[in-house]
């Protein structure tokens, strides 16, 4: 339901169900008792140029829809009862997401945007390998440098014993 109502413009008002004798003006009046209007369409069908049995009225305060919206839904117009409920954005193919409520090329910056960012974070990981692949080669030759050294601190057994020899000799 959550996702249903997302996107929901809950002052514009979808009127469906109107006679063909019905234009804005008249459902302008049927809508105007619940509050201030500030937009009423019809839609016309291209071929017939006659509204396509539906509408929206658009009021100024949300509260206003939601009265004509509980008070309309299911009354009778012209003979012709209404189904009223809340307009969802209209629909335009394109866009990420398939279906968008925008053009396709309204995303564009953000595809941009998204690219930018995305070759950035290539970049950081670039570099933070190469930092740890540097780090790492330093503590190998720190630690082979303290091999190393720890071979020259080692005194030969034998060398010592031959030189404690030769001292008590002399």
């Amino acid at each position: 339901m959550a996702a249903m109502m997302q996107g929901v413009q809950k002052n514009t008002l979808y009127v469906g169900g109107l006679a063909e004798e019905v234009n804005e003006a008249i459902l302008h009046a049927a809508f105007i008792p619940f509050g201030d209007i500030k937009d009423v369409k019809t839609p016309l069908d291209q071929a017939t140029q006659k509204h396509r049995s539906f509408g929206f009225v658009t009021f100024l305060e949300r509260e206003d829809a939601a009265a004509a919206m509980d008070n309309m839904d299911g009354a009778e117009l012209y003979g012709r009862v209404l189904t009223v409920n809340y307009a969802l954005p209209e629909r335009i193919k394109g866009g990420e997401q398939g279906w968008a409520a925008q053009p396709i090329w309204a995303d564009a910056d953000t595809w941009f945007e998204r690219q930018q960012q995305e070759e950035e974070m290539r970049h950081l990981e670039a570099e933070n390998r190469a930092a740890n692949q540097a780090a790492e080669d330093l503590r190998r030759k720190k630690a082979a440098e303290e091999r190393e050294g720890e071979k020259e601190d080692e005194i030969d057994p034998m060398g010592k014993a031959e030189s404690e020899n030769l001292q008590q000799n002399n």
